[in-house]
């Protein structure tokens, strides 16, 4: 894995990706999910949203980079509230 320079930062990134993908699907094992309408124009599962989530958070940060000098802080800041309310009401 030397070919990749990996940093402390890009794989404590990639282990929080990782746990998140096993509680998510620890969660969906223990308690299934239900399709339901929040927000979003269409019926989505638990797992959609969070699928949506990420992607709008990468979105989100990609955004603040090329657009802006703001604090990369704040884009995770965003970030996370905007996957919270996905979650709950989207």
């Amino acid at each position: 894995m030397d070919w990749m320079v990996w940093t402390l930062t890009t794989a404590i990134f990639f282990g929080v990706i990782a746990l998140l993908l096993v509680v998510m699907t620890t969660w969906e094992l223990v308690s299934p999910t239900r399709e339901r309408r929040g927000f979003l124009p269409i019926s989505t599962t638990r797992g959609d949203r969070f699928f949506i989530g990420m992607l709008s958070a990468a979105y989100i940060h990609l955004a603040v980079v090329g657009f802006t000098s703001l604090s990369l802080w704040l884009a995770l800041g965003v970030s996370v509230v905007w996957m919270l309310v996905l979650l709950r009401w989207g």
